[in-house]
């Protein structure tokens, strides 16, 4: 793999196996040049070191993952795991939805069964989204990442409510202080309220099509110098279920969807879309 500072490199996970060349070549590869990242697999490669070690430092390398979760195979699940453990932007994608383990389902995922058009059409969204996700990180030299959500659900008789407490790390792995952070906006569909350090946070109509509320947060530092981390933590509320006479509230519920953290900051508005997958359990003590 030989890159410039510009480019963006994918490294890709996938069964060695001819069943998957055209997914590969056609579905892959082709698609990731449409939008100039550069996909390789490990066997494209010329290196010295043993095959493992090879992939464990092209997983670190690389700005994306892409694994593709068809038939289960184990390494490239072993695989997966450690990216995800470095902090990896990973796409996912499978023939088979059953073949994404449920405990990753709420990461992004495709699922293109035998069709390499539909494969190449929702993997061109992913990567442009992957692609936007780096270009924000590079130019700010901000790196976001969602660390934890622990939700909570409180009954009455007639109203179920959901507490999440949620831990972003707001990392600067540069070699340069990162920009200035003047604000943090969180925006969320509506009827989420917001606290931070068990305050109200303002909050005031969305200016993003697809979300209903933008908070304001206050930012947990100024800047980040090179090599550095500040958290992040706020929670959130919400009224989930409402009963009516004779009904009964559930012990469980689960809140799955995304949300946007925008950094404003000297150097200009970033954005960073966050996953949520959140389930809410009346826990009795």
């Amino acid at each position: 793999m030989t890159t410039n500072d510009t480019e963006i490199f994918a490294f890709v996970l996938m069964p060695f196996d001819p069943a998957f060349s055209d997914v590969y070549r056609l579905g892959i590869k082709e698609t990731a040049s449409q939008l100039g990242i550069l996909a390789e697999r490990v066997d494209e490669q010329i290196f010295q070191e043993g095959i493992l070690d090879r992939i464990y430092r092209q997983i670190e390398a690389a700005d994306i993952i892409i694994a593709d979760m068809s038939g289960q195979n184990p390494n490239v699940f072993y695989e997966v795991g450690y990216a995800h453990a470095k902090g990896k932007l990973c796409v996912l994608m499978t023939k088979n939805a059953s073949d994404i383990p449920f405990d990753l389902k709420h990461h992004r995922h495709i699922v293109y069964g035998e069709s390499i058009s539909k494969l190449r059409d929702q993997l061109l969204e992913e990567l442009a989204w992957a692609r936007n996700e780096i270009s924000n990180v590079r130019a700010s030299r901000i790196k976001v990442v969602l660390k934890s959500t622990y939700g909570n659900l409180d009954k009455s008789k007639y109203l179920a409510k959901g507490t999440v407490d949620i831990k972003i790390d707001l990392l600067n792995d540069s070699s340069s202080p990162s920009a200035e952070i003047e604000a943090v906006y969180f925006y969320s569909s509506g009827g989420w309220t917001l606290y931070q350090d068990n305050r109200d946070c303002p909050s005031t109509d969305s200016d993003l099509r697809d979300f209903k509320t933008r908070h304001f947060l206050t930012p947990p530092v100024r800047r980040l110098h090179k090599n550095s981390w500040a958290q992040l933590n706020f929670e959130t509320k919400k009224i989930l279920a409402f009963a009516k006479e004779g009904d009964e509230l559930k012990d469980s519920y689960r809140v799955s969807g995304r949300s946007v953290i925008r950094l404003v900051t000297s150097e200009g508005n970033f954005d960073y879309e966050i996953p949520l997958d959140v389930t809410f359990e009346d826990i009795p003590f």
